[in-house]
Formats: C-alpha cells, structure tokens, sequence
C-alpha cells in the first residue's frame, strides 16, 4: 500500500492554450537590479489545494544563461470576488493584465526568484490595485 502510492503517477497538466504562434521575449528591469527575459507560454486550468484557477506559464531568465518556467495562478475566487464587487465580468485580456503585473511585482520584490520559487499567486488585494492602475474597474 505505501509502495503504490509512492510509485503512482501523477496525473500529468493540461496542456498550455493561449500562447501566440511566434513567441516574442521582452525584457523588465526590476527594482531588485535585475533585468529580466520572459516569454509567455500559455495558460491551463489548474487546482492549488482544492482551489481552481487558472496557471499563466512565463518562460523567465535573469542572467541569459539559465532559465526556469514561473508560474502565475490566478483563483477563480479572486476573480469572482472582483467581478461581484464591481458588477461586471472581468475578460481574459483583464485577467492577464492582472496576472502580468503580479509577474513585474514578483520581479520587483523578490530578489531571490528562481526555478525553487516559481511560483506566484494573485490575491484579492492584488487585483484590485492592478486593475486600478490600469483604469479598469466598473
């Protein structure tokens, strides 16, 4: 019994949707001092702890000679949240923009991001200042 659940497999991710047909990598010069390289490589439905959201994956690299994927996970219930305090539906353009900033804030505040810690989550307070900044709200 322990044997297999040592051994069994884990059910694979869904496949990445979204990317475009000819990845463009951009650069973000974070406060921390680094510059960053990324790509956009898709996103997936995913689960964290019973949670279901969507998984934005960036191909990243801070020194061009390694590079890790990061993951960005977007909770289905922070985004209902924002869509039943400002009473509309948020699109999939919008809910990118939130996740692309939390990508530059993971950036600009975490020095020490790298293929150990890809992963950042986007919260409620997070969509909120997001999308405010970018002037979208109700």
């Amino acid at each position: 019994m322990i044997f297999d659940r040592l051994f069994r497999r884990k059910p694979s991710p869904q496949p990445l949707r979204g990317a475009p047909p000819v990845r463009r990598e951009k650069s973000y010069s974070a406060q921390t001092g680094y510059v960053y390289q990324y790509y956009y490589e898709g996103c997936r439905d995913a689960d964290r702890e019973g949670r279901p959201g969507q998984e934005y994956v960036f191909h990243v690299s801070s020194d061009r000679k390694s590079s890790f994927s990061l993951s960005v996970f977007l909770p289905k219930a922070v985004v209902d949240g924002w869509q039943q305090r400002h009473g509309r539906a948020l699109n999939s353009t919008e809910q990118y923009a939130a996740v692309k900033l939390t990508l530059f804030r993971s950036f600009d505040e975490r020095a020490d991001l790298g293929a150990a810690t890809a992963e950042v989550e986007v919260d409620a307070g997070g969509i909120e200042e997001h999308l405010a900044t970018l002037g979208i709200a109700d």
